[in-house]
Formats: structure tokens, C-alpha cells, sequence
């Protein structure tokens, strides 16, 4: 009686697994059209977020009500995010891309309407109804970038993918930090000033509906074959396997993401807490330049797009996540400086300068955190661990805006600077404790060396099966 396993026998068990799992491996066309549709959705919705604090003052004056209650409007994204979090990314584990879409798309263009009805400056209630329902909308968007990437695009274009994938929103802020103060210029009539607010308003319902109807056409849940080998054996695997709770225990357990989470949570609060009070910073050192204001937002929006493209070009080519993200951390540092002690010097044109050099690595390192994550917690969904980064984003961005308001109006904007200069500081030490434990690269390059294995082990079972 022979008991010894053939040589090899456990290979092919194991590489026929991985072989059933990666055989129909084909990228979609659709998928760029798919891309687009939610960045463009998440554009209108990043839009709708800093709409009231790019003219800050303008609000103010218009409702009657102070700086620090227009900034709430803008910190209603963050405070909606962190309660939701979990039953959304529950809810995109259990049914996927298109109803989450679907709901995101759809309060996206609710809370525009919505809107449409503060139209008096006794109406502040109501515009505050129409932005919490935008924010809801956000919880549907911001965990969306890693996992479209993941789920449609293939293993050389996945980090560019979600580059693009948070260029939506990142273009929304932009175009939020452009818009406004043109639509809505500084005038002291009220009726005026109201008909300019219609006009915005009108606009961005308009947008938003017929994003809504595209996203109901044309968006789908998945392409008909998997686009990579990893995402091949993540489909492959059964249902029962996996547990939401567990997924979410084994994320907390990972010390190497539970870094990045307070890392990227401290940069992307300072960005969040940058751009919402960016209004009050100019203006105080620039009278009556809200345009300009305007301006160097869209810079630092536009800039930082372009770092994140080019940083996800970069790391489809080399996959450095680790070096990549720490050099980002470490030039976002040095930025925040540049602009904090060029802001008052009283020359516009320098301040877009710095500004430009700061969005280039904060803004850029957005998606950088996504693609980081996704590497460190693979099989895990991407839902989930982008969400927890988002979460840690919410809670310090939350704490930074009240933070260094109440700095800035107790002191002056470059001790309110030198606040967030501080926790990026911190955040850049705890970046460089990170380790590079790169799990989905692995899980490709295994399934790569196990295509072949089946033919290597098929002779000598064979000959071990004759013997008997």
C-alpha cells in the first residue's frame, strides 16, 4: 500500500486553483467610461462642499449667521462620514458598485434641489438640510477610488486608475474654489445677491440630475471577466469565506495600516482644514480678494492633481509605495512651511507660488493613501480600508477646522499654521515606521509562477500513478 503523496500532487492542487481563477483574466473597455461617469458625479459633489466656503463671507453676511456656522457646512461632510462609514462599506461588500452609485448619485443631486429652497436669508435652516443630505452623498463616494480600480482595471494601470478615480473629487474642490466667487460676487444687496446664489445653485441641481440619469444607464456593477489575477482569485473565492466583522478586526490588527490610517488621517485633515479656511486666511491678510482667494485654492486643487497623476504613473511602474508615500509626506512638510511664512508677506503672487508647491504633495498624496492601503490589507476589501482612511480623515479634519479657527481668531493665521505644520510633522516620523508589506504585488506574482505549474506536475503524476 503506497501512502506517499506524488511529488508535486499539492503544486497542482494549489496551481490549479489559482489557474481556474485567473483564466479568464481580460480588461473591459467599458471600464474608462465607468471611471469618468464617478468622477464626474464625485466632482459635483466635491463642488457642493466647499461651494459655501470659498465665499465664506459672502454666506455670512447673506444668513445673517457667523464665519464659524458657514465653516460647519463644509464640516458636515466630515461629521456625516464617520457614524456611516461602516454600514456603507457593509453594504458595498454585500451588493457592490452599481446600487452604491446609484444612492450616492442620486442624495448628490436631492441635496442640489434641496438648496434651491434657501433662496431668503431666513432660509439658512434649509440650506443646511440640503448640504447634510449632499454629505450623505459623500459617504457613497469616497471609499468608491480604490475599489473601481481594483474591481475593473488591470494590475500595470490600477494606481493610475484611482489617481484618476480621486481626481473627480479633487477637481470639484477646484472647481468649488473657482466657481463661486464669480457667480457670486461681494455685493451688498441682498435680492442681488440672492439671484447670483440662484444662479449656482440652478446650475449645480442641473449637473447633478443628469449625472443621476447616467449613472442609472450606463454605470454596471463589474466587467464579465475579472481584470487582474488577484481580483480573479478574490471572485473565485466563496461567499462564506468572508465575514465583514472579521475583515474589519484583521484591518485593526495590521499594525502597518493602523499607521497609515493616523498618517493619512493627519494629512488629509490638514487639507481639509486648509481649504475651509482658506477664505478667512486670505481675506484677513488681502481685504475684498475673495476671486483671488478663489484662485490660490484652484491652484493648490490643480497642482495636487498632478502630483497624484504623476504619483500613480510612478508607482504603475515601480511599485515604491513606501519610499513614494514618505518623500510625498515629507514635501507636503516643507510646503505647509513655505506657506505659512509667505502668506502675509503681502505679495499675492508668491502666495500662489507656495500654495502650488503645497497642493503638488498634499492634494497628490490622496491617492497614494488609497493604493498604500489596498497593498497593505489585500484580500481585504478596498471599500473597507479606504473607508477607514476617510474615517481618520473626517475625525482630524473635524478637529484641525475648529482647531485652528479658534487659533486664527485668538491669534493670527500663522499660528494657526504652524498648528497643522506641527501634527504633518508627526505624521511624516509615523510614516517612516511603516513597513512595505506589499500583498497584492505578491498575490499577482504568485498566481504568475502557479499559471505554469500544472504542466510542470502533470509527467510525474502520471508515471507515480502507473506504478500502482
Amino acid at each position: 500500500m503506497v501512502k506517499q503523496e506524488p511529488a508535486g500532487a499539492s503544486a497542482l492542487t494549489a496551481g490549479g486553483q489559482a489557474a481556474t481563477a485567473t483564466a479568464g483574466v481580460q480588461l473591459s473597455r467599458r471600464r474608462w467610461v465607468v471611471l469618468l461617469l464617478f468622477s464626474s458625479y464625485s466632482l459635483c459633489n466635491g463642488f457642493q462642499w466647499i461651494q459655501y466656503g470659498s465665499i465664506n463671507n459672502i454666506f455670512a453676511r447673506f444668513y445673517g449667521v457667523s464665519a464659524f456656522a458657514i465653516d460647519w457646512l463644509s464640516m458636515s461632510y466630515m461629521l456625516t462620514y464617520i457614524p456611516l462609514l461602516f454600514p456603507v462599506a457593509w453594504l458595498l461588500d454585500k451588493r457592490g458598485l452599481r446600487l452604491i452609485a446609484l444612492v450616492g448619485s442620486a442624495l448628490n443631486a436631492l441635496g442640489a434641489w434641496v438648496k434651491l429652497g434657501s433662496l431668503k436669508p431666513h432660509l439658512f435652516p434649509i440650506t443646511v438640510l440640503g448640504q447634510v443630505i449632499c454629505s450623505l452623498s459623500q459617504v457613497f463616494i469616497l471609499g468608491m477610488p480604490s475599489r473601481i480600480a481594483s474591481v475593473w482595471f488591470g494590475s500595470r494601470e490600477v494606481s493610475t486608475a484611482c489617481s484618476i478615480a480621486v481626481f473627480g473629487n479633487q477637481l470639484g474642490i477646484a472647481t468649488g474654489f473657482l466657481v463661486p466667487p464669480v457667480l457670486v460676487p461681494n455685493v451688498d444687496d441682498a435680492e442681488k445677491l440672492a439671484y447670483h446664489i440662484s444662479i449656482m445653485f440652478f446650475m449645480t441641481a442641473g449637473v447633478a440630475t443628469a449625472l443621476f440619469i447616467l449613472v442609472v444607464i450606463v454605470f454596471k456593477e463589474k466587467p464579465l471577466h475579472p481584470p487582474s489575477q488577484a481580483q480573479a482569485l478574490i471572485q473565485s473565492r466563496p461567499t462564506q469565506e468572508y465575514s465583514y466583522m472579521q475583515s474589519i478586526l484583521r484591518l485593526f490588527r495590521n499594525a502597518n495600516f493602523v499607521l497609515l490610517m493616523l498618517t493619512y488621517g493627519l494629512n488629509t485633515g490638514c487639507f481639509y482644514a486648509l481649504s475651509t479656511l482658506l477664505n478667512r486666511m486670505v481675506i484677513h491678510h488681502y481685504p475684498r480678494e475673495e476671486v483671488n482667494a478663489g484662485r490660490i485654492g484652484l491652484t493648490i486643487i490643480l497642482s495636487g492633481m498632478a502630483g497624484a497623476l504623476i504619483s500613480g504613473v510612478w508607482l504603475d511602474r515601480t511599485k515604491t509605495y513606501k519610499q513614494t508615500t514618505l518623500a510625498v509626506y515629507i514635501m507636503s512638510l516643507v510646503g505647509m512651511i513655505a506657506y505659512t511664512f509667505t502668506l502675509s508677506l503681502g505679495h499675492l503672487w508668491v502666495v500662489f507660488v507656495t500654495a502650488g508647491i503645497l497642493g503638488f504633495f498634499m492634494t497628490g498624496y490622496l491617492p497614494l493613501g488609497f493604493e498604500f492601503a489596498a497593498e497593505l490589507t489585500y484580500p481585504e476589501s478596498e471599500g473597507t480600508s479606504s473607508g477607514l482612511l476617510n474615517v481618520s480623515a473626517q475625525i482630524f479634519g473635524i478637529a484641525f477646522t475648529i482647531g485652528q479657527g479658534q487659533i486664527m481668531d485668538h491669534f493670527e493665521t500663522k499660528a494657526g499654521n504652524l498648528f497643522l505644520c506641527a501634527f504633518l510633522l508627526l505624521g511624516t516620523i509615523m510614516t517612516a515606521f511603516i513597513k512595505a508589506d506589499l500583498r497584492r504585488q505578491q498575490a499577482n506574482l504568485d498566481n504568475e509562477q502557479t499559471k505554469v505549474m500544472p504542466e510542470a506536475c502533470t509527467d510525474p503524476i502520471v508515471l507515480e500513478e502507473s506504478k500502482l
